[in-house]
């Protein structure tokens, strides 16, 4: 799977999302700020949210549309998502800005308009918000872009994630990725299920992630070594400053962690399986035990244990020969401190 530059596949840098979401406050200053800070940290790509509050809720007097706990207890979907929805006319800025960075920019659209809008404005790739995954006329819209698409799939049982996958092969799409995550914010460890990104990655033959959702970046670095080939992290400016999303989000110098962090263990984990003498370690190799003289050893000795020990350094026969050494007769005088080799032995 390619977007843009980037090629997304096993042996390939991980490819390092920051999610922006509503974490310009209503400010565009801090949009622009928050692509800045992306590129600084060492992102890979900037990802925004399409939707206004009207295309992606009603503002409905009935209690369901009333957020009952979490971040946003007490709110209605309507006054969230206005808070949280970045203005359409912001975009072309925002993405001007991701490309004069070296950022790639693209974004989660909510319905059809959003879509036609995103195209419009030439989005190389598209994001599957996890909560979307069922609305497969959407998946359907997407995928006719004829554009990459990565798929955050959230609460999705196996079924929906094919069903989701097939609408998407059937309508279009190149190539897709598949994002483990836990549709709650913030999320606990114990809730990420790491071993979904292996699962999804075996299961639908493309390249698996993590839309991270926790404090810090534990999970993304445990992710990595697991072969996440995409993290997803959302990023502000400050979390003091609030925002729909700050709590859980990361501020620049922890995002700047995150990427250090994940390309280090990128480096631990290249490379497969090695034993044995490698190049880091080969001047340790002076160090292990091997045979030598601890006394003065006359020519003529039949050598005992008292002759005869398994020390460090490393330079004399290996530990393992000493039953065969002991019991034979020095050739030769052996001072003590020699390492011992067949040349000094009967």
């Amino acid at each position: 799977m390619r977007i843009r530059d980037h090629l997304i596949a096993p042996g390939q840098p991980t490819y390092l999302i920051a999610e922006l979401s509503g974490n310009h406050n209503g400010d565009k200053g801090r949009a622009l700020a928050l692509i800045q800070a992306a590129a600084a940290a060492g992102a890979d790509a900037v990802k925004l949210q399409t939707y206004t509050a009207d295309t992606i809720t009603i503002d409905g007097p009935q209690a369901c549309f009333r957020i009952a706990d979490g971040p946003w207890a007490g709110r209605t979907l309507h006054d969230l998502y206005s808070e949280a929805s970045t203005p359409w006319a912001w975009h072309e800025d925002l993405f001007a800005e991701a490309q004069r960075l070296g950022l790639t920019c693209f974004s989660t659209p909510f319905d059809a308009s959003a879509v036609a809008f995103l195209q419009g404005l030439g989005a190389p790739a598209y994001k599957i918000a996890s909560f979307e995954l069922i609305d497969l006329p959407l998946i359907a819209r997407i995928a006719a872009t004829g554009m990459p698409v990565i798929a955050s799939t959230g609460m999705a049982d196996l079924g929906e994630i094919g069903a989701a996958v097939r609408t998407l092969q059937r309508g279009g799409c190149p190539a897709f990725a598949l994002l483990a995550c836990v549709s709650a914010y913030p999320c606990a460890p114990e809730d990420f299920h790491l071993a979904n990104i292996p699962a999804l990655a075996a299961a639908f033959a493309c390249p698996a992630g993590l839309s991270d959702h926790s404090p810090g970046h534990v999970a993304a670095v445990a992710a990595t070594t697991l072969g996440a080939r995409i993290i997803e992290k959302h990023l502000c400016l400050r979390r003091a400053d609030g925002g729909p999303d700050a709590a859980f989000s990361l501020e620049p110098h922890e995002f700047a962690e995150l990427v250090r962090a994940v390309r280090q263990t990128e480096a631990a984990c290249s490379g497969g399986a090695v034993f044995g003498v490698g190049q880091a370690d080969a001047g340790s190799v002076q160090f292990r035990r091997s045979l030598f003289a601890v006394r003065d050893i006359p020519a003529g000795t039949v050598l005992g244990p008292e002759d005869v020990r398994s020390i460090r350094p490393g330079h004399g026969l290996p530990p393992a020969d000493l039953p065969r050494v002991l019991g034979r007769t020095a050739r030769v005088s052996i001072t003590r401190g020699t390492p011992l080799s067949w040349s000094h032995l009967v």
